[in-house]
Formats: C-alpha cells, structure tokens, sequence
C-alpha cells in the first residue's frame, strides 16, 4: 500500500497550534510543509543569542526591534521561528497579526549541529520569501555568514560573505548601513 503524504500549509499549522494538537511546549516549526523538530540549544548556542540581541538592539533606529525566536510566515507552507530578526516597528504592532517577510529587514540562524540545514533548507526558504539579509552565526567555524541578494524564483541568495573574527559585519536596513558590529560582539 502506498501512501501520499500532503504538505502542511501555515494555516492548517495554525489551527493544530490552536486546538491543541500541537501543544505549546512542542518544540517544533513548519519548514517546506513539514513538520521539523527544533534542535535543542547548548550553552554557545544560547550565550551568542544573548549577546547578537544585545548588539543589534543597541543599533536599531527607531521603527525596527529585535525578535527572538518568534514565528515569522515565510510562504503559504513555511512559519520558521528564526533565533532572532530584525523587525519593523513596535511589538505592539503585531499582537494581532503574523509577522511577514515584508515586515523583516534581517533574519539570523545561530548554527551549530543545524549548519548544515541553515545552509541549505533556511537559505532556500529565507531567499524563496525575499528576505533580504540572512545571517548564520556559525559557532563551529567561528564566522558569521552573510547571504544576500534573494532570487525568489531560483530559491538562492546571489551574494555570500563570510565575516571572521576581527572583521566587523555590516547592519543594513532597507538598503543602507545602519553601523557595523564586531564578529566578536556576536559569537560567545
């Protein structure tokens, strides 16, 4: 017997996120109409966090915040909760809405066992939503990526620089360099 398996798309994730099936303690996300485990986090994982929050918030201007972890609607078969992204406007913006890639001038991925997927399934579903810059900070390398350019049509972010220790990455917004933040002030 065979069987078909049919995607999952954002709205009927929603609604098994809202009757209970998928309760809140599920450590899971909707990437390419499947449901993915979310990998748990190691201490390097959870302090580079911390502190690539506390960088980008000190150099967002007004009308842009800092997300961690918050879902963000990629596509009709995608809501990925990156471990932080760069916001348009006010939390209270969106008590009442999703936040979309419109909304969103940066994502970033911390990657340690999940390099290998941030590379490819989050590169290919951030680039397929047009998000214009997605940064991985890659602990095992000690770098940060930076993928930018989307082609939504191949799926695939045209321009890549890796970042090392002693070079500073560039923050933009809408086009511009806002400031430059040390790999340093990012990686634990």
């Amino acid at each position: 017997m065979s069987t078909i398996t049919q995607p999952i798309t954002v709205e009927q994730y929603d609604r098994m996120i809202e009757t209970g099936i998928i309760g809140e303690h599920d450590q899971v996300e909707l990437i390419e109409g499947r449901l993915v485990p979310k990998m748990g986090r190691k201490r390097p994982h959870i302090q580079a966090g911390k502190r690539s929050l506390r960088a980008l918030s000190k150099i967002l201007p007004p009308g842009w915040h800092v997300a961690k972890e918050d879902p963000i609607v990629a596509s009709d078969l995608s809501k990925p909760e990156p471990d932080l992204s760069v916001v348009r406007g006010d939390v209270d913006d969106y008590k009442d809405r999703d936040v979309t890639t419109s909304d969103l001038a940066l994502v970033v991925e911390i990657a340690q066992r999940s390099l290998t997927d941030d590379r490819t399934v989050m590169a290919r579903v951030y680039a397929a939503s047009g998000i214009p810059i997605y940064w991985i900070i890659n602990l095992i390398d000690g770098q940060v990526e930076v993928y930018s350019d989307p082609d939504q049509t191949s799926s695939m972010y045209s321009a890549h620089v890796d970042y090392e220790p002693g070079d500073t990455v560039p923050v933009i917004i809408e086009g511009r360099e806002l400031a430059r933040i040390a790999v340093a002030d990012l990686l634990p």
